[in-house]
């Protein structure tokens, strides 16, 4: 197939360029008349639906926020598969994110590491052009909007700033997410703490009116951490928790030492990272009742990936990485392959 080709020569070459190119092409399967053509190949099964967030979603299987930056591909996301989408990270003012290079392959180990930044065209941008999007008409995916703070904005007032873009995206998204857990914006996993966290998720949530709110956490909190989100989520009234971000964390890699110090600081995600999301996913649930939605991200690679986090108590199942090495026609062969490991 003329993607698969593509995207096999794309691997060859640096990886943001890579995907940049790649978000092109996506983009281009949104179009018609290839958009019906590849959603009848790709589309789930009907047996796979999931009902939650008060949403009814195709399947369990999701794109996490950080591949779709600026909701430029949902259409084309849709097209190949993932019956969910979660934009961004989107901030309040626009922003050029870290100097490049900023995205790295391990191929040996399925991983990538990034210090994007949070790059992105701003909350304001980004919400006309979801508005515009709904207004073509036509099937879309559920559209989550992920949000962080403004690098420019001072961490005494991050709260204002997430308020700033819960008001301007909640009316065109179908969720919203609470990032306070990148690694690549300074300060911001501080915002994770019980005496930060509390009013900045309570303004959120009165900003965002009718608009579900989840936050997402990091994969690098202790347990008591975990808990505590967990037990503000339900005095909050929250719909759930994305779990988990990317890592800091670098242990258990193939990789040298010495390689990967290279690379430098960011966020590690992909394989490597499955067994800490899992334990996350436990730890969650541990305290959530089923009612509330837990977003599992982190090593998803294949429908068993799948299978597994929803018998561990996932309402949903996102996946970023498993995305990138597997290629474009992931979500069609996860939902394939969690059909077949469900039967």
């Amino acid at each position: 197939m003329i993607y698969e080709a593509l995207f096999l020569l794309l691997k060859r070459l640096d990886p943001e360029f890579t995907h940049e190119w790649g978000m092109r092409v996506i983009a281009l399967a949104g179009k018609w008349p290839l958009h019906p053509v590849l959603r009848r190949t790709t589309a789930p099964s009907p047996s796979q639906r999931v009902n939650a967030l008060g949403l009814s979603f195709g399947s369990p299987v999701g794109l996490a926020a950080g591949f779709d930056k600026n909701a430029k591909a949902v259409r084309g996301i849709f097209a190949l598969g993932f019956d969910h989408v979660e934009v961004g990270t989107i901030t309040a003012l626009p922003q050029q994110g870290n100097p490049k290079p900023r995205l790295f392959r391990l191929p040996d180990d399925q991983a990538l590491i990034n210090r994007m930044g949070f790059n992105n065209d701003g909350a304001r941008v980004v919400a006309a052009r979801l508005r515009a999007l709904r207004a073509k008409g036509g099937t879309l995916p559920i559209i989550g909007v992920n949000i962080g703070k403004s690098r420019a904005t001072a961490i005494t007032h991050a709260t204002s700033d997430y308020v700033t873009s819960a008001k301007l995206l909640a009316p065109v998204a179908d969720y919203l997410v609470v990032n306070v857990s990148s690694p690549n914006t300074p300060g911001l996993r501080g915002l994770q703490h019980e005496k930060e966290l509390t009013p900045l998720l309570s303004a959120v949530k009165a900003a965002a009116g009718n608009t579900p709110v989840l936050v997402k956490i990091a994969p690098d909190l202790e347990a008591k951490a975990i808990a505590s989100v967990c037990k503000l989520v339900m005095e909050l009234d929250l719909a759930g928790v994305v779990a988990t971000n990317t890592t800091i964390s670098r242990e258990g890699l193939t990789a040298s030492p010495q390689d990967v110090a290279r690379l430098g600081e960011g966020g590690l995600s992909g394989a490597p990272l499955r067994g800490r999301s899992r334990e996350v996913l436990g730890l969650v649930r541990q305290i959530l009742p089923r009612e509330v939605c837990v977003i599992s991200v982190g090593g998803v690679f294949d429908g068993a990936d799948v299978a597994e986090r929803l018998d561990a108590g996932a309402t949903l199942v996102q996946a970023y990485t498993g995305f990138v090495y597997r290629g474009p026609l992931f979500a069609a062969k996860v939902t394939t392959e969690l059909q077949a490991a469900t039967a």
